[in-house]
């Protein structure tokens, strides 16, 4: 059994934080990371999912909200930078007053977390509610220049998904 190390938490600021302040609008700033605890092996590529049930942003021409839900995955890059879990929830949450299109905020925080993360791999799909009969699913994808591979194949197969797409049914 390997032995456990001090692990470095100094970034990590929210994290059992009694007087959480909640922001209303968009706030990248939130964002905390900290280095994984441990050595991967060489050809060990952890992948990390983050998934929110509950986000929420208010139309660019409408103000009227959106509601929907968040699904991030990523494999940390050579630093092995880990995103803190408290932190992504009130950067989501910042978004609850912020307006914008769907598709732009899934953008958005696909840049944020590869700026904070300088991952291998990250993608950021959304499922949002239906809205006058219509849901926009957008998915947005970085990779690095060793996952490009990775990234045309996700490309591929959300395509093919799409075009077998069934509608779900809403309650």
């Amino acid at each position: 059994m390997s032995e456990q190390k001090e692990q470095d938490l100094s970034g990590v600021t929210l994290l059992g934080n009694q007087n959480t302040k909640y922001e209303f609008d968009y706030n990248p700033g939130l964002l905390e990371r900290f280095k994984r605890h441990y050595d991967p092996m060489q050809d060990d590529e952890q992948i990390v999912n983050l998934d929110c049930f509950e986000f929420a942003s208010r139309c660019k021409k409408t103000n009227q909200p959106d509601y929907g839900a968040v699904y991030i995955s990523y494999i940390p890059g050579k630093e092995g930078w880990m995103c803190e879990s408290k932190s992504v929830k009130l950067y989501l949450f910042s978004y609850q007053c912020h307006q914008d299109f769907h598709e732009t905020c899934c953008h958005m925080i696909m840049k944020d977390l590869v700026e904070l993360l300088e991952p291998a791999y990250l993608s950021v799909y959304m499922d949002f509610h239906s809205r006058g009969g219509i849901s926009i699913l957008p998915y947005s994808i970085y990779a690095d220049e060793d996952h490009q591979d990775l990234k045309k194949a996700m490309q591929i197969a959300l395509m093919t998904e799409i075009t077998h797409h069934t509608p779900r049914p809403r309650f």
